[in-house]
């Protein structure tokens, strides 16, 4: 019984703060041209929040920001793994707001690839792109956030990241440094007072995923994912993950031993 009351105080102790409503609050979406993050700055801004928009496609950003009001959204055109345009974006924002309550990292690229044609050209690109770019924007925001002790930062990463799976040679391992880097920020920033929400989608209906030539299982739209990542933020969740049909099943197949994962894989992954 003590064990369990132990155990009961550290969850309640590790539980991190989440965001009553998004009305007024300050949000730098990357990645907002297209797909989840499109989905994600459209509902922000209905909510009222005040959004920050950025991907490399200006004119979809304008395109958003002009369904907004009057000084609600900011358009900052950049390439993440480009360090000098994350920063002048940053000072913009800052300029602009003062800073922000919410980095929403959701920018990230997907080629697909397995051992047979196998580039590391694509490789470096796509690790550059969804591990180093969310470092890099987390590595602007951070101090600011860590002088005010308050902020979250929520990153965009995949079921993909549980485990490896076909056609997913570069993007698999760049989101499996995403669950990582994740983790350990939570143990760093819970004390500091900055909640960090790590988001694991499973099959979402975008741009993206067009590429495949294989079933996905679960398929969702872009709207329901930023439903699902918005009310997660603002519950506080670390760990959010869906559609939880198929999110739950993948987290249930990296706890088995490898031959009957990969028996499991070869048997009900059409590819």
């Amino acid at each position: 019984m003590l064990f369990r009351s132990n155990l009961i105080q550290h969850s309640l102790s590790m539980k991190q703060k989440g965001i009553d409503s998004f009305a007024g609050q300050r949000v730098w979406v990357i990645g907002a041209s297209s797909g989840i993050g499109e989905a994600c700055a459209k509902s922000l801004l209905q909510q009222g929040a005040k959004v920050a928009l950025s991907s490399r496609r200006i004119d979809r950003l304008n395109n958003i920001a002009e369904q907004s009001d009057i000084n609600q959204a900011i358009v900052i055109a950049l390439d993440v793994t480009i360090e000098e345009q994350l920063r002048e974006g940053y000072e913009k924002i800052q300029d602009a707001w003062g800073g922000i309550d919410l980095l929403l990292f959701v920018s990230g690229v997907y080629t697909p690839l397995r051992a047979n044609d196998f580039e590391y050209l694509i490789a470096e690109k796509t690790i550059q792109s969804n591990l180093l770019g969310p470092m890099r924007a987390v590595a602007m925001v951070l101090p600011k956030m860590l002088e005010m002790h308050s902020g979250h930062i929520a990153i965009v990463g995949s079921v993909a990241g549980y485990s490896g799976l076909p056609k997913a040679l570069a993007y698999g391992p760049s989101k499996a440094g995403i669950i990582n880097f994740c983790e350990t920020l939570y143990y760093d920033l819970l004390p500091q007072g900055i909640s960090v929400h790590m988001i694991s989608p499973g099959f979402v209906a975008t741009e993206a995923t067009a590429q495949n030539d294989f079933e996905m299982p679960a398929l969702i739209s872009a709207q329901e994912a930023a439903q699902e990542i918005l009310g997660g933020i603002q519950r506080g969740e670390f760990d959010i993950h869906f559609p939880k049909r198929f999110s739950r099943f993948s987290k249930f197949l990296r706890i088995l031993p490898y031959p009957i994962y990969f028996w499991i894989v070869r048997r009900f992954v059409k590819i």
